[in-house]
């Protein structure tokens, strides 16, 4: 006679892992859907650009001269800034016109230097020569005076901090070996002074 394994017991030892194993579901249910979260923002996140500001003065006619004779000389002073809040760095060119033909601009020589207290013919021996007896400005294109205006540094070329300024002392001179043939003739020069940042800008 075979025996009854349904004792009461055996019921209860099996229910009770029925329910125990039902249990332990049952907390593994709530513990995946029972998440905690939090976030949190950080605004006004500003952002403002630098500027690159270049000024001279006077911003028309640094020197003229009229009647002059070979051998004559004259100077003018250009006072550059930085206006801008990033450090740059400048650039020089000049053209001339030739509207009579005669070519006067190839003739006449400038020379540019800085750190000259007194811009005339007794305070221009002082200072550091910038561009020594070059034309005075090219006539089909921009002759260089002082560096490149081609992006990025190159020889030459004058560094200002935010801020702050530089006077340059420009003497142009009609040589004592011009010929004849250039009497009565005349040129109008432009300068011309083109600055691009230095930051991330080698």
């Amino acid at each position: 006679m075979a025996r009854d394994t349904s004792t009461p017991e055996r019921r209860r030892l099996a229910r009770t892992i029925v329910t125990l194993t039902l249990a332990v579901v049952g907390v593994g249910l709530v513990a995946s859907s029972a998440l905690f979260t939090d976030s949190t923002t950080i605004g006004n996140n500003s952002f403002t650009n630098g500027t690159v500001s270049i000024s001279t003065d006077p911003t028309t006619t640094a020197f003229t001269a009229s009647n002059m004779a070979p051998g004559d000389s004259v100077y003018g002073t250009v006072k550059v800034s930085n206006g801008g809040t990033l450090p740059m760095r400048y650039a020089i060119t000049s053209s001339a016109t030739n509207a009579d033909s005669k070519a006067l601009a190839s003739q006449l020589q400038m020379t540019v230097k800085s750190g000259v207290s007194t811009c005339d013919a007794a305070g221009f021996s002082a200072g550091s020569t910038l561009y020594n007896a070059g034309v005075l400005g090219g006539l089909a294109s921009a002759a260089n005076v002082i560096g490149d205006p081609a992006t990025g540094a190159q020889s030459g070329d004058r560094a200002l901090s935010a801020g702050t300024n530089e006077t340059l002392c420009f003497k142009v001179t009609l040589p004592t070996s011009t010929p004849n043939t250039y009497q009565a003739a005349s040129t109008t020069a432009t300068l011309t002074f083109a600055a691009e940042q230095t930051t991330n800008n080698p």
